[in-house]
């Protein structure tokens, strides 16, 4: 069984009209909300055997965050140029190379990419993830290889506006 953790990285801060959109950084928002689910997922035991991100400056902290609550090695994250703009089906297939060594992966990127990713992978319309959105997929196969569109099973979907009192 292979389990994906599809993760929309954080709030980022729009204030430096200067910065291109790859050295964006998180806002504090963003900040608070990736070391809440990062520890929303240590909770759920959901600790990850590898963590992939864009080499986006705001999903690389996000991943540098959530790693830091689930007890990853920050410098073991994989930053993968194919998360950073892949389209939805380019996400799918980049699954499809993990490696087979990794039973639970995360993957750290964008939308509108990895709710189109999510889509696919699942068979189900999940809509816009949300800012630090995230989905969680089972596939019950033994190669990531193996998984194919529409083949996953969709465990859950979470974000921090989730969890906020009304």
């Amino acid at each position: 069984m292979k389990e994906l953790l599809l993760i929309r990285h954080a709030k980022s801060a729009w204030d430096d009209p200067s910065l291109t959109d790859r050295d964006r950084p998180l806002n504090g928002r963003g900040k608070r909300d990736a070391a809440f689910m990062g520890s929303l997922l240590r909770f759920r035991g959901l600790e990850p055997d590898r963590i992939v991100s864009s080499p986006a400056r705001r999903a690389r902290k996000t991943a540098r965050l959530i790693a830091g609550e689930v007890g990853y090695d920050k410098d073991a994250i994989v930053i993968e140029e194919g998360v950073y703009l892949g389209g939805g089906q380019a996400i799918a297939a980049l699954v499809q190379t993990l490696s087979d060594d990794d039973e639970r992966v995360y993957l750290v990127g964008h939308n509108p990419g990895l709710s189109e990713a999510a889509s696919r992978l699942t068979g189900e319309n999940l809509g816009e993830m949300p800012t630090c959105g995230i989905v969680a997929i089972e596939f019950p196969v033994d190669s990531w290889a193996h998984v194919m569109e529409g083949a996953g099973r969709l465990k859950f979907l979470d974000y921090p506006k989730k969890h906020l009192s009304p």
